[in-house]
């Protein structure tokens, strides 16, 4: 990624993610509202059209998204002797650039790509926002040092490079990580995005969701300092193909689905398929449908009123007793079992338990 040309500086030097969104707001315009502690930033001008929002926990880790649309290129220079969290950053839409500031080269963030970064105490943080480009970005900032006061955040489980990164308070290293493209992390945090709860309610529901895309981004880079992040020759596009593929699997499990009619509707070729299902979901084609179908019909089992044949059958099985052989091998309990344990009342259940 090339420098940004006659770009915009926001210069940042402030000490909290309150303080740098409203350093933004300083050049681009726009109104904060804030609601339950969550703050919005409406802009809708010549400089930038949409919102960015941030919520602040007190436990170290704030959210900062970013879903706006910039007219003009801006580079955000952070001053990190002043706030200088652990990034994990995320891109669902569009791209931008990151460098340090002893680094002439810019990184680029690709969409579905995630990144954990942080400087070193008195270093520059370099961010890069193009114009033109829809920017939806999931950034989960950590202050370590309050963040280790919490008692439950054991980071001694951590892999030595982010166990080092976590246990550096004093900010003498700098550290990046660039991963490859992950489509679960675009999954949940889009469904971070359409929590419709109000309130109280909502606001500890994103907190738990925030927890889940952070485990997200430490097992990913666990599993790339493992060696177990498997090499892939599909393309970003290939990718997005396979996503929807899966996507429509999981609205109509009963279809009577092969590996060769999805190639076909998909224009993948089949070996392509196989890669790209082993890579998003750690299953082939054949185990995703197996288990969607297994999830699908475990819900209907506790939720409805339908026997187990009729749930066999509304999933796309034919033999009640494949069903119900690899029901028992995948929930290590027969359907019938599951059933009635359902359909006890709470206090049974508990005493059974």
């Amino acid at each position: 990624m090339t420098t940004l040309e006659e770009a915009i500086e926001i210069p940042i030097n402030a000490k909290s993610t309150e303080g740098t969104v409203r350093q933004i707001q300083e050049v681009i315009g726009g109104t904060i509202q804030e609601r339950w502690g969550e703050y919005t930033l409406t802009v809708n001008n010549l400089n930038a059209h949409g919102s960015i929002r941030f919520i602040t926990f007190d436990w170290g880790v704030n959210l900062l998204e970013y879903d706006i649309r910039f007219h003009k290129n801006f580079i955000l220079i952070m001053d990190a002797s002043e706030y200088n969290p652990i990034h994990f950053a995320y891109c669902l839409t569009g791209y931008c650039g990151h460098r340090f500031g002893y680094q002439s080269e810019i990184r680029k963030l690709e969409q579905f790509q995630s990144v954990i970064i942080t400087s070193r105490d008195g270093g520059h943080n370099y961010g890069y926002l193009p114009k033109d480009e829809k920017l939806e970005i999931n950034v989960i900032q950590i202050a370590r040092k309050q963040y280790l006061k919490k008692r439950l955040n054991n980071v001694s489980q951590l892999n030595k490079k982010l166990y080092e990164v976590f246990m550096d308070t004093d900010h003498e290293n700098t550290f990046a990580y660039f991963g490859t493209f992950n489509l679960k992390l675009a999954d949940k945090i889009a469904a971070l995005r359409k929590v419709k709860q109000k309130g109280m309610i909502r606001i500890l529901q994103i907190e738990g969701m925030i927890y889940q895309i952070l485990s997200m981004h430490i097992q990913q880079h666990d599993r790339a300092m493992k060696e177990e992040v498997l090499p892939t020759t599909l393309l970003k596009r290939e990718l997005k193909i396979i996503r929807n593929l899966a996507k429509k699997i999981i609205n109509n499990v009963a279809k009577d689905y092969s590996l060769e009619q999805l190639s076909s509707e998909s224009g993948l070729p089949q070996a392509k398929l196989q890669e790209g299902f082993k890579l998003l979901y750690a299953k082939t084609v054949t185990e995703y449908i197996r288990h969607v179908r297994l999830e699908v019909a475990r819900d209907l089992i506790a939720t409805t009123e339908m026997n187990i044949s009729e749930i066999v059958y509304s999933i796309g099985f034919s033999s009640r007793s494949y069903f119900s052989k690899i029901f028992k091998e995948k929930y290590d309990i027969s359907p019938n079992e599951f059933k009635n344990r359902a359909e006890l009342p709470v206090e049974e259940v508990s005493h059974q338990a």
